[in-house]
C-alpha cells in the first residue's frame, strides 16, 4: 500500500529518537475523513497514538486523548497505568480522570483477600497499608504531578459487555464512596478523628501515626495538589465549600483547620484568617507596622536585568532602567572584592530572582531608608528579608512552588507574586498577609509588569493568557490569549506605551496595556524563554535558536546576532552607551551595539549563562555588571570592556538573576539559600 510512517512532536516536527504522535499516510494510501471527497497526495493523518522511538523501534505509550495536564505538566494516563501495573503485588489497574479533575487509580492487588471485597461492598474502603506502599513506590518513580490523587483497592475491575474495563462504573463507585463521607454536627471529638484520618490519608501517613495539632500541612510533606485534594474531601464531607478553607490549610495548623471546619458545619463564617508560618522568634515590630496611605514616601523597586522603578505616593513614577548610570561616562579602573554578607535558608531550590523594595522616609535607619528583599522558593515559601542583616521579617507558605520573581504595587504596600498553583497572590509588603488572590488556568512562572499610570498588574500564565488585574477593585479588567504559554515576564514600555509579551509558541506580541488589543506580533517559530526588554528605539529578546533579536516598536526585525547556544537570558541595556548585554548557553556574556547588533566585547564564563545580567554603578568608578553562571559563580565585570574584576563561587547552581543595591549583590541558589554578597570597591593606583 506504499504506507509511510512518521512520528511528530507537539510542534509538528519529525522525531527520529524520542516521543511523539504516530502519523500514517503516503502517496498510494488515501484516508478520507468526515465526508471528504479528496485529499492531496501524500497527506499524513494523525493516529492519536503516542509512541516512543528507541533504536529504530516503535513502543506504544498511550493515546493522545488520554493525555492530561496537571499543574502545568503533561501526564499520559495509559503510561501511568502501565507503570502501576509493573509494580510488584499489582495484578490489575485502571487509571482515569474524574469530572472533578482528580486523578484516580483503581488497583487489584495480587495479595487481595476476601476482606477487601467485604470492606468495599460495605463502603469502607480497604487496604490502607497496601495503598500507602503503592503510593510510596509511585512517589519514587514519578514527579508529584503524576501521582494519583486517590488510589482505591478493589477485589476486581468491572468489565463492559465487550470485555473492556468499565471506567464509568469505577467512577460511579468512587462517587458513592465520597457520598459516604460526612462529618457529624455537634460532635467535635468525632469530627477531629475523621479530619485527622483525611489529613493522614492526604499525606500518605499510617492511620496510627501521631499528629501534632500545631502541624502545618505543607511543612508536613504536603504540596498544592494534595492540599486541593484534601479541601475537596472536606468540602464533600461538610456538604458545602468554603472560600477560606484552602488558605487555612496552607497557612495554618491542624488545630486551626479543625476549628474552621467546625464553624463550617455550624454554617458560621470564620474570622479573616491571619495565620502565617510560625517562627522561633517573632517578627520584629517593624515588620508588623502597616504604612498609612497618607504617608508621603518615595518608593524604589529594584528587579532583575538592572531594572529600577522610582515611584511616589504622589502617583508619579519614573523608570530608571540603569539607575545611577546617568552622567557616568567618565571611567576609572576599580578593584572589586566580594565577600559573603548573609544567607537565608528557604527549604528548597531558589530559581526566582530577588525583588528589592527601597522605601525612603521609613525612619528605621540612620538614612531614613528601609530596604527589603522579597524572594520565593520551590519550598512554596516567600520570604521578606532585611537587606542589611538577612533577618526574616516575615515568611509565607503559598499553594505551590514559587519560581516567579515578585513585583510591587506603585505605592509599595503590596507584593505581587505568581505561583505554580495557578494563583497570583497580592500580599501585604509589611506583614505578608493575603490581600487578594487571583486564579489563572495554569502555573504562573513569570514576574508581572506593574503599570504606575493605571495601577494595573499585567501578568502572564502558562494557560496562554495575559491578565490585567486591578488590585484596588480586586477584579480582572481584561485578559488576552497569546497563542501559547507565557513563561517569560511581560515588559511594559512607557513611550511608545506598549506591553510586550513573549510565548513558548514562539510569538512576540505588542499589546495595548489599557485594553489588551494586539498592535502586532512577530513569529519566530521557536519558543521564547527570554523576557523582552526595550530602549526608546527598539525591543530586544533572546531566542532558543541561539539568536539575540532586535525589532522596532512596530514589529520589524532590525538585526539578529547569532550566539553558539540557546538564549534563555534576558537582555539589559547600557543606555548612555547605546549598548545591550545578554547571556547565552554557550557560556558567554555578549555586549552588543543596540544600533546594529555588532559585537563590542564578550566574556567567557565557566558554564552556561541562564539568568540575566545586572548593570549597576560603582561609587568609585563607572558602570559594572553582575553576572551569574549556572556552575554557581557570581562575576563582576567592567561594563566598558568586559574585564573581570571579581568572582565568588557559591555552593549550588545559579538560575536566579542577581540584583545589586547599595554595594550588595542578592541572588538565589539551588542549594536552597538566598545569598547577599558585599562589594568593596578600591581604586587602583
Amino acid at each position: 500500500m506504499d504506507t509511510e510512517v512518521d512520528v511528530r512532536d507537539e510542534l509538528g516536527r519529525v522525531v527520529t529518537e524520542g516521543e511523539g504522535q504516530l502519523f500514517l499516510g503516503g502517496g498510494g494510501r488515501v484516508c478520507l475523513l468526515d465526508g471528504e471527497g479528496t485529499v492531496a497526495s501524500g497527506t499524513m493523518r494523525a493516529t492519536g497514538d503516542w509512541v516512543k522511538i528507541r533504536e529504530q523501534q516503535l513502543h506504544f505509550q498511550g493515546r493522545t486523548d488520554r493525555t492530561i495536564k496537571r499543574n502545568g505538566k503533561q501526564v499520559n494516563l495509559d503510561h501511568l497505568q502501565q507503570l502501576v501495573l509493573a509494580l510488584p503485588r499489582v495484578a490489575a489497574c485502571a487509571v482515569g480522570l474524574h469530572s472533578s479533575s482528580r486523578l484516580l487509580a483503581f488497583v487489584v492487588s495480587s495479595s487481595s483477600s476476601s476482606s477487601v471485597r467485604q470492606h468495599w461492598e460495605e463502603g469502607g474502603g480497604a487496604g490502607g497499608d497496601e495503598k500507602r506502599r503503592i503510593l510510596e513506590q509511585l512517589s519514587v518513580l514519578l514527579p508529584s504531578h503524576g501521582i494519583p490523587d486517590s488510589l482505591e483497592l478493589l477485589p476486581a475491575l468491572p468489565l463492559t459487555p465487550h470485555g473492556k474495563v468499565d471506567l464509568e462504573a469505577l467512577m460511579r463507585s468512587y462517587e458513592r464512596q465520597r457520598e459516604r463521607l460526612g462529618f457529624p454536627r455537634g460532635d467535635v471529638h468525632t469530627l477531629k478523628q475523621r479530619l485527622q484520618a483525611l489529613w493522614k490519608d492526604a499525606l500518605g501517613l499510617p492511620g496510627d501515626a501521631d499528629l501534632d495539632e500545631q502541624s502545618n500541612f505543607l511543612l508536613s510533606g504536603g504540596d498544592s495538589l494534595k492540599a486541593v485534594r484534601l479541601c475537596e474531601d472536606i468540602g464533600a464531607a461538610v456538604g458545602a465549600p468554603s472560600p477560606q478553607l484552602l488558605e487555612v490549610l496552607l497557612d495554618g495548623t491542624f488545630s486551626e483547620l479543625w476549628r474552621h471546619v467546625a464553624l463550617m458545619l455550624e454554617g458560621r463564617p470564620s474570622s479573616s484568617h491571619q495565620a502565617k508560618k510560625r517562627h522561633a522568634d517573632p517578627p520584629s515590630a517593624a515588620a508588623k507596622r502597616e504604612w498609612k496611605p497618607a504617608e508621603k514616601r518615595a518608593v524604589r523597586v529594584l528587579q532583575r536585568a538592572g531594572r529600577v522603578t522610582q515611584m511616589n505616593m504622589t502617583d508619579s513614577s519614573e523608570t530608571l532602567e540603569d539607575a545611577g548610570l546617568r552622567g557616568a561616562e567618565s571611567h576609572r579602573a576599580v578593584k572589586v572584592e566580594m565577600s559573603l554578607s548573609w544567607a537565608s535558608d528557604t527549604g528548597r531550590c531558589v530559581d526566582a530572582s530577588p525583588m528589592l523594595l527601597v522605601i525612603d522616609g521609613a525612619n528605621q535607619s540612620s538614612d531614613g531608608c528601609r530596604t527589603t528583599v522579597f524572594i520565593g522558593s520551590h519550598s512554596h515559601r516567600v520570604q521578606a528579608l532585611d537587606l542589611g542583616t538577612g533577618g526574616v521579617l516575615w515568611e509565607r507558605v503559598l499553594g505551590g512552588r514559587v519560581e516567579a520573581s515578585a513585583a510591587a504595587s506603585p505605592c509599595g504596600s503590596l507584593i505581587i507574586v505568581g505561583c505554580y498553583d495557578g494563583c497570583i497572590y497580592f500580599l501585604s509588603a509589611d506583614s505578608g498577609e493575603t490581600r487578594w488572590t487571583f486564579r489563572t488556568g495554569d502555573a504562573v512562572k513569570s514576574c508581572p509588569a506593574v503599570d504606575a499610570v493605571s495601577g494595573l498588574v499585567l501578568a502572564g500564565s502558562h494557560d496562554g493568557n495575559v491578565y490585567a488585574l486591578d488590585p484596588q477593585a480586586q477584579r480582572c479588567v481584561w485578559k488576552r490569549h497569546c497563542g501559547g504559554a507565557v513563561f517569560s515576564s511581560p515588559h511594559l514600555h512607557d513611550s511608545p506605551r506598549q506591553l510586550y509579551v513573549a510565548t513558548l509558541a514562539g510569538r512576540l506580541l505588542s499589546l495595548n496595556p489599557d485594553s489588551g488589543d494586539e498592535s502586532w506580533s512577530y513569529h519566530r517559530g521557536v519558543p521564547f524563554f527570554s523576557s523582552p526588554n526595550c530602549s526608546s528605539s527598539c525591543v530586544v529578546i533572546g531566542s532558543v535558536d541561539g539568536n539575540i533579536c532586535c525589532l522596532t516598536h512596530t514589529g520589524e526585525l532590525l538585526w539578529q546576532f547569532p550566539t553558539q547556544g540557546p538564549v534563555f537570558s534576558s537582555p539589559c541595556f547600557l543606555r548612555e552607551q547605546h549598548r545591550l548585554l545578554c547571556g547565552s548557553h554557550d557560556g558567554r556574556l555578549y555586549c552588543l551595539s543596540a544600533a546594529d547588533g555588532s559585537e563590542v566585547w564578550t566574556f567567557q564564563t565557566c558554564s552556561r549563562v541562564y539568568s540575566s545580567p545586572c548593570v549597576f554603578h560603582s561609587c568609585g568608578g563607572g558602570a559594572l555588571v553582575a553576572l551569574a553562571s549556572t556552575d554557581g559563580t557570581v562575576w563582576i565585570l567592567d561594563a566598558a570592556n568586559g574585564q573581570m574584576l571579581a568572582s565568588h563561587a557559591l555552593p549550588g547552581e545559579l538560575f536566579s538573576s542577581p540584583v545589586v543595591c547599595g554595594g550588595c549583590v542578592v541572588i538565589g541558589c539551588r542549594n536552597d539559600y538566598v545569598y547577599a554578597l558585599n562589594l568593596t570597591n578600591k581604586e587602583e593606583t
